[in-house]
């Protein structure tokens, strides 16, 4: 027997354009559209309802506008904007309007979520315990970061800020964590590299990449976060899975909203900016979470990316989103000059989840170790002050050097938290006290590859039980002793 045939009563208004200013259009005639609207302009183009005045709509174009002229006629459904999301999304490349831009045909078997939606209330969310495990070891072992947590990631031009995001998402290969990269802005070779990337790494199995590119209408670069926002909800509301969202970056974000508000005809603010993007994006952010097991039990992780302009962290943008995430990593140009990567500040990058969700395993080695790193800077600086120094001074000089020289990792080589348990182990165990600082990053190459191939049920047991038993100190120690004597 065929299922009955339910009819749906759909609203529709119909107007007319009057004026258009770049992409934005003045309409007439919706008397009861609401914000945040999808509305289609003559079939030529399509936009979404951003201002109201006494007698017009404001409609931003989010797609071609060929040939739009006043007089042409607009309609618009009364529902929300939504997108189609799905599981057919993962492996591929789309815009801003989840339209594929990959060349592989379209996407099929899709629901549909609204991109302006409204974040989990605190009654929904759990406070966060799990590490999401960046590979970045610098990150892991001192500034952690939690699944559902906010970590803000800024610095200057080519500091290797998007290297950072991108090494996390290579980092969850097989972890069953979904990974987003939203590119707002960029160049479509930046774009190509990534996805190039990708493809190499094998990403698309558990990645998807949401793209507007500078060559792409500046609405577009205004709606592709909350789109990449709506696919993750999707797969942490539905799925109840892990997600990492990627924002790449949010400079370039307020620079295409500073525009879309200008011909909004809003009163500029400080920078030119409007008194509504630090709603902008706290709207964003806020949508990350750890969900309660009522709700399933997902996450939303999100890694936003600012850019400053020779490091003024107190600019208009980096100081807002650095006051509505839960944390930021900064990256330093000095640092990256003198070829310390990846190029973190330690002094000026913070986690305010802190070690609650690290590895005990790797908490327990780490409490002392971005003091002794911060000290050792310090005595760095002064030295190239005074000339000459004292025995006991030169040795805390090499001490630092060979834990600069752990802390230091090639791009696009994640490192596993086991690895990582490894390295500190070796560290705190004397395995490093008689080599030299150029020395370090080959030899304990060698110990963790020793390690992995003579004892894997050890690896397994790491990561297992997180923590380091008296059986994983014993085979550890067991390890680094027979290893150490044939190479130190």
């Amino acid at each position: 027997m065929a299922s009955p045939r339910i009819n749906v009563l759909r609203m529709k208004e119909n107007g007319v354009v009057t004026e258009i200013r770049q992409d934005v259009v003045h309409v007439t005639g919706l008397t009861n559209c609401m914000n945040g609207q999808l509305v289609d302009i003559g079939g030529k183009a399509r936009g979404v309802v951003l201002g109201f005045n006494p007698s017009y709509v404001l409609v931003l174009l989010v797609s071609a506008a060929m040939n739009i002229r006043p007089g042409d006629k607009v309609t618009s459904v009364l529902e929300e904007f939504k997108v189609p999301v799905g599981e057919k999304f993962l492996g591929r490349s789309v815009n801003a309007l989840c339209e594929p831009m990959d060349g592989h045909g379209p996407i099929f078997d899709t629901v549909d979520y609204p991109i302006f939606a409204t974040a989990p209330t605190v009654l929904e969310r759990v406070p966060l315990n799990q590490t999401m495990e960046m590979g970045t070891k610098i990150i892991d072992m001192m500034k952690p970061v939690g699944m559902g947590q906010r970590m803000l990631i800024l610095g200057d031009r080519m500091t290797g800020k998007t290297t950072l995001c991108v090494d996390a998402i290579l980092n969850q290969r097989g972890k069953d964590v979904i990974c987003i990269y939203c590119c707002i802005g960029k160049s479509d070779a930046s774009l190509r590299k990534i996805t190039d990337l990708f493809e190499k790494e094998k990403v698309w199995g558990y990645g998807i990449v949401v793209a507007a590119t500078a060559s792409d209408p500046i609405g577009q670069q205004y709606l592709a976060p909350y789109v990449a926002c709506s696919l993750g909800e999707y797969f942490m509301f539905e799925k109840q899975v892990d997600v990492l969202v990627v924002f790449d970056d949010f400079t370039k974000h307020a620079w295409a909203y500073r525009q879309i508000s200008l011909l909004l005809e809003r009163a500029p603010g400080r920078d030119a900016y409007p008194g509504d993007i630090f709603y902008i994006h706290s709207q964003l952010v806020e949508r990350a979470c750890k969900l309660n097991m009522d709700r399933g039990g997902g996450s939303m992780t999100h890694l936003p990316i600012v850019e400053t302009l020779q490091g003024d962290l107190a600019g208009y943008i980096p100081s807002n989103i650095v006051s509505m995430t839960d944390g930021q990593i900064f990256t330093s140009a000095q640092l990256f000059g003198e070829g310390f990567k990846p190029a973190i500040d330690m002094g000026l990058s913070v986690s305010r989840i802190g070690n609650k969700v690290q590895w005990h395993a790797v908490r327990k080695q780490t409490g002392m170790l971005q003091l002794e790193y911060v000290r050792y800077k310090e005595l760095e600086k002064l030295t190239r002050i005074r000339a000459g120094s004292s025995g006991d001074v030169e040795d805390r000089l090499r001490r630092g050097r060979v834990l600069e020289e752990v802390l230091k990792q090639d791009e696009n080589n994640p490192v596993p938290m086991e690895n990582e348990v490894i390295i500190l182990f070796a560290l705190h165990n004397g395995f490093l006290d008689d080599c030299e600082p150029a020395d370090v990053r080959a030899l304990l190459d060698a110990l963790i590859k020793k390690i992995r191939r003579d004892r894997p049920e050890l690896v397994r047991s790491i990561r297992e039980h997180k923590m380091l038993t008296e059986p994983i100190r014993q085979g550890l120690e067991h390890e680094v002793k027979s290893f150490g004597p044939a190479l130190v």
